[in-house]
């Protein structure tokens, strides 16, 4: 009977000691998730599975560029794409994706996230409230550095920087670019993609529903196109259908989203006197104008810095 006691109590020590390892080890996998880094920046947009407003919006699996492999269109995404063109003639969208990567990189762009890196990306708009601001050293220092559409640098060097990674536009808004910079096609219609094609073959398109360039420098290895897709994303799940289709500025930010590790905006909002005009010309581009949901996409890019997801850098104040 002693020794039966004695095996009881030896089998209770060892079951409780195995309870206690056990809870060890789960507390301790538990703190190297919770203490596991997206990337080696201090703040990771990607560190945001505490944030249910955040995680509700981004969808990390729809892909922000298009190539060969994901350029066949769900219905709906066709559907809602086309219905932005301008245009009633019919256009073959598998001929004109075939076109582009005769002539563009086929690949997966930004697939190289990992804990060891940390890519800093400035977004730069064309507010005038970077004139006076002294952001170029600042901007020039990031990695990455997205300007949008005919945004220049050259004499605002001091205010906007000078180095540019990426430039998003279309082809209204088509400028020329240095041999190091990507060409970022943000398609809102398949005549873009044709115009694309055109600039860099025949030049035979000269007008859209406005004339625009026949043609622009630009590498043609360094060319991205935004996928369809990705742009009805922004529309529903950030914006929840605010405005007709979102803006270059939007979308470029969303973009950022996606592929960096830190994101700093430049050059969005009014100039402090409550102008919106651009920094290089006297164009008046109100946020809440044109086909966009502008109140709701600055409140939506506010939501953003109250989550310490983005830094915004709000120029020049008197």
């Amino acid at each position: 009977m002693i020794v039966f006691k004695r095996l009881r109590r030896q089998y209770i020590i060892l079951f409780l000691s195995l309870i206690t390892i056990c809870l060890l080890v789960y507390i301790k996998t538990s703190q190297n998730i919770v203490l596991k880094r997206l990337c080696s920046c201090k703040t990771c947009v990607m560190d945001f599975m505490e944030d249910e407003w955040v995680v509700y919006h981004f969808n990390p699996k729809v892909p922000p560029i298009l190539n060969r492999k994901n350029s066949e269109l769900h219905q709906d995404i066709y559907n809602w794409w086309m219905g932005l063109q301008y245009s009633a003639k019919k256009v073959n969208y598998t001929e004109v994706v075939d076109q582009l990567f005769s002539l563009f990189p086929d690949k997966e762009h930004f697939s190289d996230g990992g804990p060891d890196r940390c890519r800093t990306c400035a977004v730069v708009g064309n507010s005038r409230n970077l004139l006076g601001s002294h952001y170029g050293t600042l901007i020039d220092i990031h990695d990455v550095v997205f300007r949008i559409n005919e945004g220049p640098t050259k004499g605002y060097e001091r205010d906007v920087g000078s180095k540019t990674t990426h430039r998003i536009l279309y082809p209204e808004s088509a400028v020329d670019l240095d041999n190091s910079t990507h060409l970022v096609l943000f398609p809102f219609k398949i005549m873009d993609m044709k115009w694309l094609i055109s600039s860099f073959t025949t030049r035979n398109i000269t007008r859209t529903y406005i004339p625009v360039k026949p043609f622009i420098h630009a590498n043609k290895h360094k060319v991205m196109i935004l996928h369809p897709g990705f742009i009805k994303y922004v529309h529903e799940r950030w914006l929840h259908r605010h405005g007709r289709y979102p803006s270059t500025g939007f979308v470029t930010l969303i973009f950022a989203l996606h592929v960096c590790d830190e994101v700093n905006v430049f050059g969005f909002e009014a100039s402090s006197d409550g102008t919106w005009h651009h920094y290089f010309d006297e164009t008046n581009n109100h946020y809440n104008g044109g086909p966009h949901g502008g109140d709701f996409e600055n409140k939506t890019m506010h939501q953003l810095l109250q989550r310490k997801k983005i830094s915004l850098y709000k120029g020049f104040t008197l």
